[in-house]
């Protein structure tokens, strides 16, 4: 079993002159809705069972096969890590077809966890670019771009990454990127919006809209007329899809097959096919490339993959555009969308592939409720459950994610009051072994070892988890320390002593080992928004981890459902009997502190290496000098 990684995920100024001479939305509307094949909008089947599409071609002739900036295919991902389960697939492209990869990564993932040491922030960010240039080279991939866009933390929510990242000007380097590196095929991630990074959601969506604009002479035209670029085409245009992990063996990917959602063609490649190169399988080679992401904790897992080919998957794409033109698809309306699924079904409608968001917004379960009782007296904060303490009801904490484990690994439940105006919340978790315990320079990131998270949205009507609250509590830390709590991907991240001063924690932990206690006050006028008693809507959630190298394995949780941890529409609603808000308390949340520090590529010897031998400018900025990229 694979450890639970997590990748969490500053802007970049686009140049002036070539902000003013962009695109309009409507031009890009139009550019993107004239590469749609046929006439109607729905057709019963996918149009793109055609030849050739299920592989790229190479360039074999011609100035762009010597031009060092040249791929014959690009990957788009947000964070260092995304093409790692596609390393099996570019490598046999390259050694059955003579097919080049090159990656565009649009953050360093300098909002990730570390397991290896104390970095974060920029100085993560180069570590794992060095981590990135080190896997793909398994894959014989040379070329990595970065644009140098800030990875915050896990967020669900593609609109908000939008802001950080600065979308317009993001595309802007997609799509010169595109012009200056002439793929016959773009490969990117999903762009659908459930229980997915919106990081990966927004890089999939500019990388189709890119693919579409870059051939548009009307689209960023100063790339054209100041930096000498052409418009390009590419031909495919393929996202990733993990729906159909579970078919193995080599006869799996020979079958045609259609995504249920969208209705698009779907195509495997089969991860046991065995290197000449490396003298194993594909899939043995992208398992050691992905194990060199050791900050992400990827070196804890299993070092050796199946020789048996009936037990080895395939790496599986759907096939969103081919010959330049999108692939069409049935179009399935839903009705009643929650705002984030609304604003994806609108940017598919507007990029005129509205088959994309079929089936957007999945059935989301009843949440669960409960009430939280108002006590007369504050419990004492001391990890001991005392009697009327917590007169309410006691939530059960189930398996959610990760390593399905039976009750004597790992069990909890919570319990919950409020005195005054100061919510308390009691955890008790029978736990089998102890994680790692922190340092004090570590106490971050709870969900790499034994931790408490609470979730908290004050008013019962967030998208994602910038206007909420959300703590993590190590119930024991190094050298006998903790607890000790902080805030993580809402809307004021960092240590509880400093975003929440108010807030205290307490823990008991058993000796010998079998579990913790643990016992929180939170000031409710500490939140980001004044607290609506009726709508009150909160999480808890418990972080499991048996081993010693900052990697957990199993994730319980009151509402168990997708992201349970990021996305507020899973939440359970709380209500807080007899309580009213001050008046003067705002209902509107604050703005969110959100970090933008991002390793830049002229700190990097290995990107400035890379342009100088491409001649393509650090972070795809614009280029000076004039060059023709003429092909």
């Amino acid at each position: 079993m694979a450890n639970l990684t997590q990748e969490h995920g500053g802007t970049v100024g686009a140049d002036g002159a070539e902000g003013a001479a962009g695109p309009s939305r409507r031009t890009v509307a139009v550019a993107l809705a004239s590469g749609l094949v046929g006439a109607a909008l729905g057709v019963p089947a996918p149009a793109a069972w055609a030849d050739g599409w299920s592989a790229p071609r190479p360039q074999r002739s011609g100035r762009r096969r010597h031009d060092p900036a040249h791929s014959d295919v690009l990957f788009v991902g947000a964070h260092p890590d995304d093409e790692a389960g596609n390393l099996s697939t570019f490598g046999q492209w390259r050694e059955q077809y003579g097919v080049s990869t090159g990656v565009l990564t649009v953050t360093r993932g300098e909002g990730g966890g570390n397991a290896i040491g104390l970095d974060e922030g920029p100085g993560l960010g180069l570590i794992r670019e060095g981590e990135e240039r080190k896997a793909t080279a398994y894959a014989g991939i040379d070329n990595i771009y970065y644009l140098d866009k800030a990875d915050f933390w896990y967020t669900l929510s593609a609109p908000l990454t939008a802001g950080i990242w600065d979308e317009r000007d993001t595309l802007e380097r997609v799509v010169r990127l595109i012009r200056a590196t002439t793929p016959d095929t773009v490969v990117t991630m999903d762009p659908r919006p459930f229980n997915q990074h919106g990081g990966h959601q927004l890089s999939a969506r500019l990388a189709i809209e890119a693919f579409f604009l870059a051939g548009d002479p009307g689209a960023f035209p100063t790339q054209i007329t100041r930096e000498h670029y052409r418009p390009w085409r590419p031909r495919l245009l393929l996202a990733q899809n993990y729906g159909f992990r579970s078919l193995l063996g080599p006869d799996a990917p020979k079958q045609r097959r259609t995504d249920p959602n969208t209705g698009l063609p779907v195509f495997g490649v089969f991860s046991g096919t065995r290197s000449s190169e490396h003298g194993v399988s594909w899939a043995q080679v992208e398992t050691d490339a992905a194990r060199t992401y050791a900050t992400q904790g990827w070196a804890s897992n299993p070092s050796e993959v199946p020789t048996d080919p009936e037990k080895l998957g395939s790496d599986w794409f759907t096939v969103l555009a081919t010959h330049g033109k999108a692939v069409k698809s049935e179009v399935r309306p839903q009705s009643g969308l929650r705002p984030i699924y609304a604003e994806f079904t609108a940017w598919a409608e507007r990029v005129g592939l509205p088959w994309l968001a079929n089936n957007t917004q999945p059935r989301y379960p009843a949440a669960p409720s409960t009430v939280i009782p108002e006590v007369a007296t504050a419990p004492v904060l001391d990890g001991v459950e005392r009697d009327g303490e917590y007169p309410g009801p006691e939530l059960p904490l189930v398996y959610w994610q990760g390593q399905d484990v039976g009750p004597d690994d790992i069990s909890g439940t919570a319990r919950l009051a409020r005195h005054g105006d100061d919510l308390y919340v009691f955890v008790k978790v029978t736990d089998d072994r102890a994680g790692a315990a922190l340092g004090e320079g570590d106490l971050k990131r709870h969900w790499r070892t034994d931790s408490v998270e609470i979730a908290i949205d004050p008013r019962g009507t967030a998208d994602d988890t910038s206007v909420t609250f959300k703590t993590g509590i190590f119930p024991f830390s190094a050298n006998g320390g903790g607890p000790v709590a902080e805030r993580d991907a809402d809307n004021h991240q960092g240590p509880a002593k400093d975003t929440t001063p108010g807030m205290a924690v307490v823990a008991t932990v058993t000796e010998p080992y079998a579990g913790y206690t643990l016992e929180a006050k939170i000031p409710l006028g500490e939140l980001p928004a004044a607290a609506d008693p009726e709508a009150f809507a909160l999480n808890v959630m418990v972080y499991d981890s048996d081993t010693d190298d900052k990697t957990g394995q199993t994730r319980l949780a009151w509402s168990p459902y997708g992201s349970a941890q990021a996305d507020p529409y899973v939440w359970g609603t709380a209500r807080l009997e007899g309580y009213t808000p001050p008046a003067d308390r705002p209902s509107r949340p604050a703005e969110p502190v959100i970090p933008t520090d991002a390793a830049r590529s002229e700190d990097s010897p290995a990107s400035v290496a890379q342009s100088r031998r491409t001649g393509i400018p650090l972070a795809v900025g614009p280029r000076t000098g004039g060059g023709d990229r003429r092909g």
